[in-house]
């Protein structure tokens, strides 16, 4: 599968401006996880907006800005906001950050999350490793999803094996995917659970699919920040993911440079 020309001009003009001609991992930090960025070492960074054919980032706890630097004795790639379909961006352009990745021939792929849980067992703060994907929604109907799920059943079992070494608890499950970008309601919240999900959110579906086209391998973790509609009698408010985010911060952060080191 080959890579549209706009990936490759941005690449060029990536390794123009200091960065390598390949990078060990790459990192898609979801909402209010962008904190991880402080985590890399000798850091070279570039707005969205100063590079040429690139997506803005739009949703609040996504700074937009491309990070790279080292993670131990590993070069890495974050990108610190993404682009979701509810932005108004077309599936070609929630992608592209897997698309640079593989540009960069990454060896590993990791991407985050904050999403709601649906599993009753789940509780806020919660790391989940995500052994599977479904979706409802129609936009993503004429995606194949079986590839990913092999790969994600396969990869999870190493996740959570390094997470039990760095002392991390987590959960794994399914992760429904929705497109937003109104949080679901309660009815809707019961349906998905029948369907077998355990977390529901807004992104990262059409990225691991895409990886998976791409031959890029890739591992995925939502952070749990506030429980679905009807889980509770709690308003959901977006504020939510910034504080539960905040108080996972470290934990995750320690769980995704265990994974950059060790993930074979």
């Amino acid at each position: 599968m080959s890579l549209p020309d706009h990936i490759h001009s941005i690449h060029t003009f990536l390794v123009q401006n200091g960065f390598p001609e390949s990078i060990h991992s790459a990192v898609i930090l979801g909402s209010g996880l962008g904190s991880f960025g402080d985590e890399i070492l000798n850091p070279t960074v570039i707005s969205y907006s100063e590079i040429p054919e690139f997506p803005q980032s739009t949703v609040e706890g996504h700074s937009g800005s491309l990070i790279f630097g080292t993670i131990g004795e590993k070069t890495v790639l974050a990108f610190s906001g993404r682009f979701h379909f509810y932005e108004g961006y077309g599936f070609d352009k929630t992608v592209l950050p897997v698309q640079l990745a593989n540009a960069f021939d990454v060896d590993k792929l990791i991407i985050s999350n904050a999403a709601g849980g649906i599993n009753l067992d789940f509780r806020v703060g919660d790391l989940m490793i995500i052994d599977s994907i479904l979706s409802p929604a129609k936009e993503l109907a004429h995606l194949d999803s079986s590839d990913i799920n092999k790969m994600l059943a396969d990869q999870s079992v190493q996740v959570q094996s390094i997470a039990e070494s760095l002392d991390i608890n987590t959960q794994q499950g399914s992760y429904l995917y929705v497109t937003g970008p109104n949080y679901e309601t309660k009815a809707e919240i019961h349906a998905f659970r029948s369907l077998g999900g355990d977390a529901v959110g807004m992104s990262t579906a059409p990225e691991l699919i895409e990886a998976a086209q791409l031959g890029t391998k890739a591992v995925a973790i939502s952070l749990i920040t506030n429980a679905a509609a009807g889980i509770t009698d709690e308003k959901l408010d977006h504020a939510e993911v910034k504080d539960a985010a905040d108080a996972k911060k470290e934990v995750f952060a320690r769980l995704v440079k265990g994974l950059i080191e060790r993930l074979g």
